[in-house]
């Protein structure tokens, strides 16, 4: 394995997900689904994780579709920042 030099980094993941929760103060939760196969009956399932993420001025509603990065430790919890709001909810 190559090791990384000083200035190089691997790259942050990215994840899209919506909003489920901004009741925090720039915080919001977004839940990030993924199709998996099951693994007798090989039909997809939907797998649904929720991530904690950095909002700093506080512009996520509910229902919006986001993309995350991942960043260094902000809190017990948060370890994304949201990097684009990629669509409004619908109201």
């Amino acid at each position: 394995m190559e090791e990384l030099k000083a200035n190089q980094r691997r790259p942050r993941n990215r994840k899209v997900g919506v909003v489920v929760s901004n009741a925090m103060k720039k915080s919001v939760v977004v839940a990030v689904s993924r199709r998996v196969p099951h693994s007798l009956y090989k039909k997809f399932v939907r797998r649904t994780h929720k991530f904690m993420a950095h909002d700093e001025e506080n512009k996520c509603k509910v229902g919006d579709r986001v993309e995350i990065q991942e960043t260094r430790p902000l809190s017990r919890r948060k370890r994304w920042i949201v990097r684009e709001i990629l669509s409004r909810a619908t109201e």
